[in-house]
């Protein structure tokens, strides 16, 4: 999809859903039909991407979301209840899909714009059931919900954090798969670079590099390692699964080198400070997770799952998270509190529409 397919969309469904509605819906309240309180049990399904569920990203965050939802009614994990289908391919992707919808489960979430077209081919398969896709969207379907994320936003912030926490003046971005989606992230970094730089009155390198998927963590160690060899101290990842990657070169490195002299990672999509837990050359136990880029995935998914839950699924309907009401945000992790104090600032001029933040590359002055 193109970036300014997208950009048009997404402000269409801005339009018709305010993300203030969107982030207050859904508080548990279960609806009244004609017959009475809905009561009935309501089976979700996920397909995931090409990484396994346990990915420390994008797939198990909407698996907490899941398991949220399964909690708060009583819903098992198997057939009736909530239940995932793992996709080792993209060939998975579409059979996962019907097979979920063929086994009974009423909602069916296609986890990342890769699953797109499975999403749509299934749903147009099978117009009884409701679909939801992830960071991207389906027009044309009742039966089909999408969710987007306003990720440039906190990309921004985290590009604060890294323009005013870099002793080297050089930072990275690393990506899965280069598309309209994951650019998001890449401009949003950069340009909260620039902005930081500026400020500081200072120059600061910004190297980039996409790995081509999302699971290859050989890869995407190995341009860690050479990002951090060429002067980096600072890498922000949107590479799922293969992130992975980045963080093991960033803990071999850090075990090596005293503690005041460490590398850091900036995570994604979940707050993925434990997997920056190390020992240092010089015997401290520190960590090298500088900030984690949120998406309120999780909220989206039991959300929308809440709302077919009550017989009220949204098909057709565009719902797009932003900083507002911390659909998308940053965590405080290591920034220190001066740092934390500009991000914080950055963000108010972003909601106060002071500060534009960028969608593409292209878009960068």
């Amino acid at each position: 999809m193109s970036v300014s397919k997208f950009k048009k969309l997404a402000t269409i469904a801005t339009a018709a859903i305010s993300v203030s509605v969107l982030l207050t819906a859904c508080q548990g309240k279960k609806s009244s039909t004609s017959t009475g309180t809905k009561t009935t049990k309501h089976s979700i399904a996920l397909i995931t991407d090409n990484a396994a569920i346990d990915d420390h990203s994008f797939n198990e965050a909407a698996w907490t979301g899941f398991k949220a939802f399964g909690k708060k009614h009583n819903l098992k994990q198997g057939k009736g209840g909530y239940q995932y289908f793992e996709s080792s391919s993209a060939a998975d992707f579409t059979p996962n899909a019907n097979e979920a919808a063929n086994s009974g489960y009423e909602t069916i979430f296609g986890v990342g714009y890769q699953l797109t077209g499975a999403i749509k081919s299934a749903a147009k398969k099978n117009p009884k059931k409701n679909f939801v896709i992830i960071d991207d969207v389906i027009s044309g379907l009742k039966n089909v919900a999408s969710v987007t994320f306003e990720s440039n936003q906190a990309s921004y912030l985290a590009g604060v954090a890294a323009a005013y926490t870099t002793k080297t003046n050089h930072v990275g971005y690393i990506g899965g798969v280069k598309s309209a989606t994951l650019e998001l992230f890449e401009a949003g970094f950069k340009q909260g670079v620039q902005a930081g730089a500026k400020a500081l009155g200072k120059k600061i390198k910004v190297d980039d590099q996409y790995i081509g998927n999302f699971t290859s963590t050989d890869k995407a160690k190995s341009i860690a390692q050479s990002m951090y060899a060429s002067g980096a101290d600072i890498i922000y990842h949107a590479a799922g699964n293969a992130g992975n990657g980045i963080f093991t070169e960033a803990k071999d490195i850090n075990k090596n080198r005293k503690e005041s002299k460490k590398v850091w990672v900036i995570g994604v999509d979940v707050d993925q400070s434990n997997l920056g837990n190390y020992t240092s050359k010089d015997g401290k136990k520190s960590n090298f997770v500088l900030t984690s880029v949120l998406k309120g995935l999780d909220v989206a998914v039991e959300r929308l799952a809440e709302k077919a839950y009550q017989g009220k699924f949204p098909g057709g309907k565009h719902f797009v998270y932003t900083l507002e009401g911390n659909g998308v945000s940053v965590t405080k992790g290591k920034i220190d509190s001066k740092t934390w104090t500009k991000v914080q600032n950055a963000r108010k001029q972003i909601l106060a529409g002071k500060i534009k933040v960028a969608d593409s590359v292209s878009d960068l002055k």
